[in-house]
């Protein structure tokens, strides 16, 4: 099978998480497909393969290097897809050689994919896109990793004149809802470091993210008939708004880029008697970072000394910068770098503006950078990705493990 054929048949899974379920893995169908999964790893002949409780699928590619003492590299992946948008019934469909107009990708509801409003079409002229109906998202946030994962393991299984070392192999649940870490077993996983195959375009090499937390800011208010209301009551939506016009404007997802951060509105529930704001907050530097969760300190007490007891606040941290991780081990993104250029691929080594797995694992003692997996725009009805960048992501895997064993 090519990484196609393998990518297609993974996003008929729907494995959608969520946040709200308190289980793990969060949603039924991740622990459906990791099951898919295991079959396959098990037909292709790998060794250690495990699936637990919790929907964390890992599983070794031997190696077949006369060296001994070889790292053991290993190759990570998520299994659900975003809570943000549909992921059941996807219908993805191939556009050959694109153009570079304008991809209708549903007439009836006209929802079309157009380099005007989506300028990184224009980088893929020629190649083979696969998009959506334009109903769902498509799934390659990650699917198109655990295929470009398989399809390596696959590809070196069949080519042992490459020579590489032991190859550690992993998907887990709940990535998309800061969770896939959570339960990751890193000792059970036995690699000296890892990457994660969940990058966007090509060439992208990542082993900087934000710094993040969670807020949830709640105002309790005191609901009384309006025409009777003077002095007596308090609308917690009226004051959990003068909270929010509070924050720094700019400082906002749409206003910020490269090393910013910025406060981000996620959610809104309320009524007059009960109001939560939640917010995320993220930063690249660690001292803004710790600056951002105090000025939610400062404004909730600055509420309550205007509405005594009206709000309380809960901040929770969900995961740091893995630069500093990284750093004392950057031979494992010099390695990286190399493969790409093998692969001929131009490396673009960016921090991420969100975090991945390999954040979280690298604070668990697995140094764990992040590789692209080739879609864009994640998340939504215009994600799309294209062919060669899978392709080439593939490559890139088994040129690593070549260079782990040529030492």
């Amino acid at each position: 099978m090519t990484v196609v054929d393998r990518f297609l048949d993974y996003v008929k899974f729907d494995t959608q998480s969520d946040e709200l379920t308190n289980l793990t893995p969060s949603t039924p169908g991740q622990m459906i497909f990791a099951q898919h999964l295991e079959q396959i790893l098990q037909s292709m002949g790998l060794k250690d393969i495990s699936l637990d409780e919790n929907g964390y699928l890992m599983a070794t590619l031997p190696g077949n290097s006369p060296k001994g003492d070889l790292p053991v590299v290993g190759f990570i992946a998520h299994l659900d897809t975003s809570p943000d948008m549909s992921g059941r019934h996807v219908n993805p469909r191939i556009v050959k050689n694109y153009d570079g107009g304008d991809i209708t990708l549903n007439a009836e509801k006209n929802i079309v994919l157009s380099p005007a409003e989506f300028p990184e079409l224009n980088h893929y002229k020629g190649q083979d896109l696969i998009v959506t109906d334009g109903t769902t998202l498509l799934g390659a946030d990650d699917k198109a990793g655990i295929a470009e994962i398989i399809t390596a393991v696959d590809y070196l299984m069949n080519h042992p004149e490459i020579k590489h070392g032991d190859i550690r192999i992993a998907f887990n649940p709940d990535e998309e809802i800061g969770q896939g870490a959570h339960k990751f077993d890193v000792k059970r996983f036995g690699a000296d470091w890892a990457y994660t195959m969940d990058g966007g375009e090509i060439g992208e090499l990542e082993y900087e993210n934000f710094n993040a937390a969670v807020a949830r800011v709640t105002f309790t208010g005191r609901n009384v008939h309006p025409g009777y209301a003077k002095h007596k009551m308090i609308n917690s939506i009226r004051i959990a708004n003068q909270f929010a016009i509070m924050l720094p404007r700019w400082e906002t997802p749409e206003h910020t880029e490269g090393y910013e951060g910025f406060y981000h509105l996620i959610s809104i529930e309320g009524s007059v008697e009960k109001t939560t704001l939640t917010y995320i907050i993220r930063d690249h530097d660690r001292d803004r970072f710790e600056r951002r969760k105090k000025e939610f300190e400062h404004l909730t007490r600055k509420i309550n000394h205007e509405f005594p007891g009206v709000a309380s606040l809960d901040i929770k941290d969900q995961y740091y910068n893995m630069r500093e991780k990284i750093e004392p081990v950057k031979h494992i993104i010099d390695i990286a770098i190399k493969a790409m250029e093998l692969a001929g691929v131009e490396p673009k080594v960016v921090p991420i503006r969100g975090g991945t797995d390999g954040a979280q694992l690298s604070f668990k003692g697995l140094p764990c950078p992040n590789i692209f997996a080739g879609g864009l725009n994640f998340h939504g009805r215009y994600e799309f990705v294209p062919i060669p960048s899978m392709e080439k992501a593939s490559q890139v895997i088994v040129e690593i493990a070549r260079l782990v064993a040529e030492g």
